[in-house]
């Protein structure tokens, strides 16, 4: 067989085990209970409605703002509530405006508050996340909803959050939001985000009785706060970039019981609508996931090719250049891939001729990775909104 026969092969086996022995990553039915496609866990609402405090870090979120935060102020939730807005230095008004969506939508009571420029060895995220967990927990919640300013929740989010987390004992319940996909290259891009991220972390290993995985999406956590005491969060995370999958080890270390799953009425409502957009989005914080470590890049960057690219090549070379085996094992590791990538499309609702984008999809992710080291080399590091991180860390796993 000729080399490339030979690494088609390589690729095809690599895609049975991603179709039956990573966690059937590929498929979308982890939600919460009561969704669509509901996965059998206990839904019995609390006779106590506990105390919850919703924690909101927002820098520079004036555009987001009318359409995420009157979602979470319009709740219905049986039990008391509150949000916290931490105004992160914004230079565009976030925090008066919003008051002024306070005082016109009403509902839960508002707080917002400002902590000034972060400590040294702090993000900037993390650091807002600190003054608002605190001012929170002074108050007594027995839960924290940790939400980003740009993810909008439909009313009965945080009652099925809670319901979820007092019925199956758990600790930390956490929604991967949809993200928006409305642009040509959101489509081409975003699914591919969540089908990878669920790859890496697939969501039946984190909830599974004996976890194999742990993760989060920041989007959306809901934490018991006496969990989050015990794990020492925000501070023993201060620094990390990739915070959910942080925040989520953390709570693990603690004994805490972890939930992960797609959301069906939790909404990212950031537009990305050029590729440089999302190019941003995931080059900032790619090589940290790679624990800015040079073999674990090679690593990637040619598990990558084998996984994704070979298979397109491999078919055109069986095409054109007469090679057999080569186009057959291409051929069908492409047909594979593509029905992997089948459902998290009906998930987004997107046309399934997308599926055999993959792997164009997955070398631009290549290529973002790489270019994330590079900016890591020049000192550029993570950048998000004015701040620049030149040596973020990645995920502790101890």
């Amino acid at each position: 067989m000729s080399a490339i026969a030979w690494i088609a092969v390589g690729s095809l086996a690599a895609w049975g085990w991603l179709l039956l022995g990573q966690g059937f990553f590929w498929r979308t039915d982890q939600r919460l209970p009561g969704d669509v496609e509901d996965i059998g866990h206990a839904r019995v609402e609390p006779r106590h409605w506990p105390r919850v405090a919703v924690v909101v870090p927002a820098r520079d979120e004036a555009e987001v703002l009318p359409l995420s935060l009157p979602s979470l102020l319009t709740q219905d939730y049986p039990g008391e509530a509150e949000v916290v807005l931490v105004d992160d230095n914004s230079t565009d008004g976030t925090g008066r405006l919003a008051r002024r969506l306070a005082e016109r939508y009403g509902g839960l009571p508002l707080t917002v508050v400002t902590p000034g420029e972060p400590e040294a060895g702090w993000t900037g995220k993390l650091w807002a996340l600190r003054h608002g967990m605190a001012l929170a927990r002074a108050r007594g919640p027995e839960y924290l909803l940790l939400t980003d300013a740009d993810i909008a929740h439909e009313p009965d989010s945080l009652r099925l959050l809670v319901t979820a987390a007092t019925a199956n004992d758990l600790d930390l319940v956490s929604q991967m939001a949809r993200l928006r996909v409305a642009s040509g290259w959101e489509r081409l891009v975003v699914p591919a985000f969540v089908y990878f991220f669920a790859q890496l972390y697939p969501f039946r290993w984190i909830n599974g009785r004996r976890p194999r995985a742990t993760a989060a999406a920041g989007g959306c956590v809901l934490l018991r706060t006496e969990t989050a005491v015990r794990a020492g969060v925000p501070e023993v995370i201060r620094q990390a970039v990739i915070d959910d999958v942080s925040l989520a080890r953390a709570v693990r270390r603690a004994g805490g019981r972890i939930w992960l799953g797609l959301a069906e009425r939790v909404d990212s409502i950031r537009p990305y609508p050029r590729l440089a957009d999302l190019w941003r989005m995931v080059s900032r914080s790619a090589y940290a996931q790679l624990r800015h470590n040079p073999l674990v890049l090679v690593c990637t960057v040619a598990g990558l090719a084998v996984v994704y690219l070979a298979p397109p090549v491999a078919l055109l070379a069986g095409v054109f250049g007469g090679d057999a085996m080569a186009g057959a094992a291409g051929a069908l590791a492409w047909a594979v891939m593509a029905g992997t990538y089948l459902p998290m499309l009906r998930y987004y609702r997107q046309p399934l001729w997308l599926a055999p984008t993959l792997p164009f999809t997955a070398l631009l992710y290549l290529l973002m990775t790489v270019d994330s080291a590079v900016r890591h080399y020049r000192g550029q590091g993570a950048a998000w909104k004015g701040r620049t991180y030149t040596r973020p860390q990645a995920a502790p796993d101890r």
